[in-house]
C-alpha cells in the first residue's frame, strides 16, 4: 500500500508535470487519486482568491528579439554569456539574485542598477536599500557587457534584457548546463528607483508561508512559483544578520538542525561585530541544483522563509518532490519560473526608454 506522503508527493509531481496552476480552486487543488490507490486521509485547506494578474504580463516579450536588431554580426545574447562566463560562481549567484530584486520593484526594468535618477538627492534609488547594499553583486558584470553592446549596437539593447540574459547564463553556468532554457526579451528600462519601495517589495527572509504566498501572488506568481524560486537559495552567500535573530539561540527557538545551528554561530561569532557571511547551502555551495530542497526537509536551512516552505501541506510535497526525484523536475520548472518572472511589469516604449548606460536615466523628464 502507498503511504500517504509518497501519494501527495506524486500528485504534486503530476500537477507540476502538466503545468497545472491551481486556478480555480485555490493554490490547494489536487486532482484525485486514482481509483485503484487507496483514499488518503482527507486534508482540509481554505481556498484563497486566485493571484491578481500583475499590472503588464509581459506578452510583448519574444524570444531571440535581437536577431535581426543590430545586424548580422552582433549576436547581443553571446556577448552577454561571455562576460557572465568570465566570472566566478559567487558572482554569477549575484546576478540570479540581482533578477529577483530587480523584478520585484518595478517589474523588470532595470531600476536596481540607477545610482540615481533624478536632481534631488533625498530620493535614494533601490540599490541602496538596506536588502540591496551592500550585498547585491553584478553590477559590474552588466556594466561591460552594456558598453560592449553599446558600442556595436548603439540605443537598442536595453539594460532590464542584459539583466534577464546575464541571470539565465549564470543559472546554466551555476548547474553546469542542467537549467538551460530560452529567455524572451523586449524590455525597455525604467526611469524611477526608489529605496523605499524595496522592503515592501522584497519577500523577507524572516517571512512566514501566508506572507510569502501574499508577496508573490502580487507579482502574478503562485505558490508553486514560490516554492520554485526559493530553490535559488542553493547558490550565494548571506550575512548573519538576516537570520541570527529569529532562527538561532538564545535569542530564538526555531526547527533548525542543532549541530548546523551550532556551527552557524560559530561562524558567525565575530569579536569586533562584523557581520559575517556564510554559505546559503553548506553541502553544495557553488551548484544551484536540488540540494536546497533536501537541506529543507533536513532542517539545514537559514531562513525563516525556508523553513516556512515546510508549513504548508502541499508546498512540503513539492519540496520532497524536487528533492527526490531526478533534478530535471526542479530544473525545468526553475526555468520556466524564471522566464514567468522576466514577465512581471515589463516597461515598453510609453513608459520605458532604452538607457545609453545603466547607472543612469538618459533624460530627466
Amino acid at each position: 500500500m502507498m503511504s500517504p506522503n509518497k501519494l501527495a508527493v506524486l500528485t504534486v509531481i503530476f500537477a507540476v508535470l502538466g503545468s497545472v496552476t491551481c486556478q480555480g480552486g485555490g493554490y490547494y487543488s489536487s486532482p484525485p487519486p486514482p481509483p485503484t490507490t487507496p483514499s488518503p486521509p482527507v486534508y482540509h485547506y481554505p481556498s484563497p482568491q486566485p493571484p491578481p494578474s500583475p499590472p503588464t504580463a509581459g506578452s510583448q516579450l519574444i524570444v531571440g528579439y535581437y536577431k535581426n536588431k543590430c545586424g548580422a554580426y552582433v549576436d547581443v545574447e553571446a556577448i552577454v554569456k561571455k562576460h557572465v562566463k568570465a566570472t566566478d560562481a559567487g558572482m554569477q549567484a549575484g546576478l540570479v539574485r540581482m533578477f529577483f530584486h530587480d523584478c520585484f520593484i518595478r517589474g523588470c526594468d532595470a531600476s536596481v542598477l540607477l545610482d540615481t535618477f533624478s536632481n534631488d538627492t533625498s530620493l535614494t534609488p533601490e540599490k541602496f536599500a538596506v536588502p540591496n547594499f551592500p550585498s547585491l553583486r553584478g553590477y559590474e558584470v552588466i556594466d561591460a557587457a552594456k558598453e560592449e553592446i553599446e558600442a556595436a549596437c548603439p540605443g537598442k539593447v536595453s539594460c532590464a534584457d542584459i539583466i534577464a540574459f546575464a541571470a539565465r547564463d549564470a543559472s546554466y553556468f551555476l548547474s553546469g548546463g542542467g537549467i538551460n532554457f530560452a529567455m524572451p526579451a523586449g524590455r525597455y528600462d525604467g526611469n524611477v528607483s526608489l529605496a523605499s519601495e524595496a522592503l515592501s517589495n522584497l519577500p523577507p527572509p524572516f517571512g512566514g508561508f501566508d506572507q510569502l504566498v501574499k508577496m508573490f501572488a502580487a507579482k502574478g506568481l503562485d505558490a508553486f512559483d514560490m516554492v520554485t524560486l526559493s530553490g535559488a537559495h542553493s547558490i550565494g552567500r548571506s550575512h548573519c544578520s538576516s537570520f541570527t535573530r529569529d532562527r538561532l539561540p538564545p535569542s530564538n527557538t526555531s526547527d533548525m538542525d542543532p549541530a548546523f545551528a551550532a556551527t552557524l554561530q560559530a561562524d558567525c561569532a565575530s569579536a569586533d561585530g562584523t557581520d559575517n557571511t556564510v554559505m546559503q547551502d553548506f553541502q553544495t555551495p557553488d551548484v544551484l541544483d536540488n540540494q536546497y530542497y533536501k537541506n529543507v526537509l533536513a532542517h539545514k536551512v537559514l531562513f525563516t522563509s525556508d523553513a516556512a516552505l515546510t508549513t504548508d501541506f502541499m508546498a512540503k510535497n513539492l519540496v520532497r518532490a524536487y528533492a527526490d526525484f531526478v533534478p530535471y523536475l526542479w530544473q525545468n520548472k526553475f526555468g520556466k519560473a524564471m522566464v514567468k518572472m522576466g514577465g512581471i511589469e515589463v516597461k515598453t516604449a510609453a513608459n520605458g526608454e532604452i538607457r545609453k548606460t545603466c547607472r543612469k536615466i538618459n533624460s530627466r523628464s
